[in-house]
């Protein structure tokens, strides 16, 4: 059994989609250093296999984490933990967006902030 395998749990009674839990995990896995930086994925049979889930739903999950800077594919090699921290290029791709939509409607910075701590509180 792959080490993600081994601790990577799915909940198929869960409102929360199989894909989302999974990746939710990785992401987590990837934070708290259980899954460091270049460590290898198992590949979407391996990992659907182990999980006992549909082939099509590992693919998914990679895919959005691949999309989000969180894992990268290497072709053949196979799908790894991207050697950055995909927190950061996450936020910074969102403020960027943010800060464009509060520019495009007039809204200046400070204001802005006032939304980004209205959310928060």
């Amino acid at each position: 059994m792959s080490e993600l395998a081994a601790w990577l749990r799915v909940d198929g009674l869960s409102d929360t989609p199989i894909f989302e839990q999974m990746r939710v995990g990785v992401i987590d896995a990837v934070r708290d250093g259980r899954l460091p930086p270049g460590t290898r994925l198992p590949t979407v049979r391996e990992l659907a296999g182990e999980l006992g889930l549909a082939v099509n739903t590992v693919p998914r999950t990679y895919r959005e984490l691949e999309s989000a800077g969180v894992v990268e594919t290497r072709g053949r090699q196979g799908t790894f933990v991207a050697r950055r921290d995909p927190t950061d290029a996450a936020m910074a791709a969102a403020a960027r967006v943010f800060a464009d939509t509060a520019r495009r409607l007039g809204v200046s910075g400070v204001e802005a902030r006032r939304y980004l701590d209205a959310e928060f509180a």
